[in-house]
């Protein structure tokens, strides 16, 4: 069973409503926004960041960016970076680098919520790889996941 099969499988068994998206291989957030036909707002891309000595999840809408300032002062840490990719394979290798769902509670991974993502009511996120992506309510999102909702991103320069 591949990493998509087993996290698919995971939603059934917790009953979450969702929609499955193929998509072409796309690689950045906004890409995946296009292939998906998506506001790029209701993309929720996964960062992994290195909080002093722990990893975790930081999920934000595509657009954004993280201030890691802005995580280290509401994660009350002295040090916070972003994760390698290297470090990204190592805890989670059956996903592809960058496709990794937001779902941190599967990793051992706390997971912080931008919260201007939790104003939707769906999301949109990678399924484990380049070319799979699932729809679902933010409220299921957040029954299963029960990540810390903080405001720590900002926009992209133009």
């Amino acid at each position: 069973m591949s990493e998509k099969e087993r996290f698919l499988k995971y939603l059934d068994d917790n009953q979450v409503r969702y929609t499955l998206i193929s998509h072409a291989r796309v690689f950045t957030s906004q890409q995946v926004a296009g292939a998906t036909h998506v506001p790029g707002k209701e993309l929720a891309k996964t960062v992994i960041v290195k909080i002093d000595d722990a990893f975790a999840m930081a999920v934000l809408p595509a657009p954004r960016k993280v201030n890691l300032k802005m995580l280290k002062a509401v994660t009350g840490a002295k040090e916070v970076r972003l994760a390698t990719e290297e470090e990204m394979e190592k805890l989670m290798p059956a996903c592809e680098v960058g496709a990794m769902p937001p779902f941190g509670n599967l990793y051992n991974l706390p997971v912080y919520v931008e919260k201007s993502l939790t104003e939707d009511a769906e999301i949109v996120f990678n399924a484990c790889t380049h070319t799979d992506s699932v729809r679902m309510a933010y409220s299921d999102f957040e029954r299963l996941v029960h990540p810390s909702v903080a405001e720590f991103t900002e926009s992209p320069a133009v």
